[in-house]
């Protein structure tokens, strides 16, 4: 009998089961895949770890779990850094000087603000005219909320990213929107920036600064080696068995161990009694080019909805740093797509919209339910989840579980 069955072998299921490895328990640690580490898994082609399942940067303002995945492997100096590419013009992420310089010529903060107040008090002037007093979708967030120059550089079907500032205390203007936010937006939801909801932009990239450091978390990197290696330091002594669906002999693995955790959807473990919770998928186009360095760059966002994909990653970058990158002949690039998630492809990110929540909350009830189960990660919770925020909720689980004997 084992103490604890984990469906998922992503950092969830990872981290929950190195802590209970740690205390003695012992473990079967199940996935789908032929392959672990969930949606973190590299394959490494041409000595290049390529991001499988789309870039991932660990980042973090957190020590103890910075202190945690640095005891397992060590991280390189990696700091996020994109850019987006708009009709062929290239401006920094996220909006700071650098990018208010390329789009208005200012060189000062004050120049970038006076332009940006200009624009917002238009905007509120232009809501105030149409009798609208409150932002009624991500359109009208993003233009009139934070004014008319800025609203969230939503690399939303990427990330809900952490910007480090609400987006009521930063002012914007149209021009941004326009030319970084719309097209993206729209091509990473597959639908009209008037048909999405409001509350999709929380938070603002904006600094009147020089800073291209996308994140503003005290620590950020990336394994050196890639994250395999931390997923195998995490899962070292435990048992595993891949290609293993939970769902096709579900009873005989609920009766293997006394807990079980799962890291899956939460809908399909109840069956979809309720109904089918939304997401959005990705799909990558890769390419291995015979050349050393294709765009400079780990990831650049094409803004406009005219390019088809929503960025390009060149995988090389997040561990070729300086002239390196010429060391070895080849790059691989990945080309990401983003799409309505269907039967058979991989869900990504869940559709945070109040239809999904409230189905959602129907499932977390009946989650609550269950003695021996316990729910956690991004599929199980129906949320979007950074890595570090992952690793200190599968902690916060273990803690809360084992307090419990």
């Amino acid at each position: 009998m084992y103490d604890y069955l984990i469906v998922g072998s992503g950092l969830f299921g990872a981290t929950f089961a190195y802590l209970a490895h740690r205390q003695g328990k012992r473990c079967l640690v199940i996935d789908k895949r032929p392959q672990l580490g969930g949606n973190v898994y590299c394959e490494n082609i041409k000595g290049i770890n390529v991001h499988k399942y789309g870039a991932h940067i660990f980042h973090t303002s957190n020590r103890e779990v910075w202190d945690f995945v640095n005891s397992l492997v060590e991280f390189n100096r990696y700091t996020n850094c994109p850019v987006a590419n708009f009709e062929g013009k290239l401006y920094n992420l996220p909006f700071n000087m650098n990018t208010f310089y390329q789009m208005w010529g200012v060189t000062t903060p004050e120049e970038a603000m006076a332009k940006i107040n200009s624009q917002r008090e238009k905007a509120h002037q232009e809501m105030e005219r149409a009798g609208i007093t409150e932002p009624r979708n991500l359109e009208e967030q993003a233009i009139s909320l934070i004014g008319v120059d800025i609203y969230e550089k939503l690399i939303k079907g990427y990330t809900e990213k952490q910007w480090g500032r609400k987006c009521t205390e930063l002012p914007a203007g149209k021009d941004v929107y326009e030319k970084l936010i719309k097209g993206y937006t729209q091509k990473q939801w597959g639908r009209e920036c008037k048909e999405l909801p409001a509350f999709i932009i929380k938070r603002l990239p904006l600094r009147f600064t020089y800073d291209n450091n996308y994140f503003n978390d005290l620590y950020q990197g990336i394994p050196i080696g890639g994250y395999n290696r931390l997923i195998e330091a995490l899962l070292d002594g435990v048992e595993i068995r891949t290609e293993t669906n939970y769902f096709s002999d579900r009873e005989t693995y609920d009766a293997i161990a006394k807990h079980t955790v799962f890291t899956g959807k939460i809908d399909e473990f109840f069956d979809y009694c309720h109904g089918k919770l939304q997401y959005r998928s990705v799909r990558f186009e890769q390419e291995t080019l015979e050349k050393s360095n294709f765009q400079g760059n780990a990831v650049v966002n094409y803004t406009s909805r005219d390019v088809l994909y929503t960025r390009i990653i060149e995988h090389k970058h997040f561990e070729s740093f300086g002239n390196a990158v010429y060391d070895n002949p080849f790059t691989v690039i990945s080309r990401e797509y983003s799409s309505e998630w269907k039967e058979g492809m991989e869900p990504y990110y869940p559709v945070n919209d109040e239809r999904n929540n409230a189905l959602y909350e129907e499932y977390r009830k009946m989650a609550e339910a269950q003695d021996c189960v316990s729910f956690g990660g991004r599929l199980a919770e129906y949320r979007y989840y950074d890595m570090a925020p992952t690793i200190e909720s599968a902690m916060k689980l273990f803690n809360q579980l084992n307090s419990n004997v």
